[in-house]
């Protein structure tokens, strides 16, 4: 399945790029198909699950020819689309369904965390502190079975036959503070670096607190970018935030953080030395009895 978030932002840039060469304007496109204006802008904002009755009027307006009309057509039909998170958006809540839906069908995903372990690598006892302490993120009528459900179906993304490539950077402070008890952060610890060593689509580096990212950059909240396979689709990059997840499309928002993701390369760990500091990470956490600390 693609992405029907991605889709519908591809859709609006299309139908854009349609109507400036044809020199209409929003409101003349809507006279001529007989629909309210603000119903195009809702389409061209990528804010609306397109009609495709919509769509098929708007090409024979413009007169589009066979090829680009199947292409327009067919990425109207995906952004149409309804993934298996609408049914556990009231469980999951409304931002790991953004997040769902952004990972549906990519190609490669790559994230820096910067306080918590990666959620779509993390045990259900990780997961389940994680949600109890979060609680404010979650609906009302919060049911932690469900979450753990939504977050373990997630997580098919990277077994999926044709799966993505995905990458984390996790910020040292992310392993030195503890987001659960420390039995639980031992075995999150100890199932990343089982993960790195035997998932060959999986890579884990980890930046270190006192190393030194080019340029002096410093982020300031975790973030996610999406590729995928159509390379007229955008490449997409989710910042994380207190309250919400802030989506970006455009290219001049989404250079900034492709760039610093690059320096967050340079400065990391490699794949091997982060899989040996996790393996140290996890050690520490034990008394001289080989008992949880």
């Amino acid at each position: 399945m693609i992405s029907p978030y991605v889709r519908r932002h591809r859709l609006a840039a299309e139908l854009i790029r349609l109507r400036e060469e044809h020199g209409y304007s929003t409101q003349r496109l809507a006279k001529a198909i007989g629909i309210p204006r603000q119903r195009i802008s809702q389409l061209q904002n990528g804010h609306l699950r397109p009609d495709l009755d919509d769509i098929l009027r708007i090409l024979d307006v413009f007169g589009v020819g066979e090829r680009r009309w199947e292409q327009i057509l067919t990425i109207a039909r995906d952004a149409q689309e309804r993934g298996w998170w609408e049914k556990f958006r009231e469980e999951m809540g409304a931002r790991q369904a953004l997040i769902a839906d952004l990972e549906a069908g990519a190609r490669a995903i790559a994230e820096y965390q910067m306080t918590l372990l990666p959620g779509l690598l993390q045990l259900p006892a990780f997961t389940e502190v994680r949600a109890r302490a979060d609680r404010g993120a979650y609906p009302e009528h919060f049911d932690p079975s469900r979450a753990l459900e939504a977050r373990a179906v997630r997580q098919r993304v990277l077994e999926r036959a044709g799966g993505p490539t995905y990458e984390v950077i996790i910020d040292e402070l992310a392993v030195r503070r503890h987001a659960a008890p420390r039995d639980i952060v031992r075995a999150q610890l100890s199932h990343l670096v089982r993960l790195g060593q035997h998932r060959k689509k999986i890579t884990i580096r980890i930046l270190p607190l006192a190393t030194s990212i080019p340029g002096h950059l410093v982020p300031r909240s975790a973030f996610f970018t999406y590729r995928y396979p159509d390379p007229g689709d955008p490449i997409v990059v989710a910042v994380d935030t207190v309250t919400s997840d802030l989506v970006l499309t455009q290219p001049a928002d989404t250079a900034p953080y492709l760039d610093l993701y690059q320096r967050l390369q340079q400065a990391a760990l490699s794949p091997a030395e982060s899989l040996a500091f996790l393996t140290d990470a996890a050690a520490e956490l034990m008394d001289h009895t080989g008992s949880p600390a």
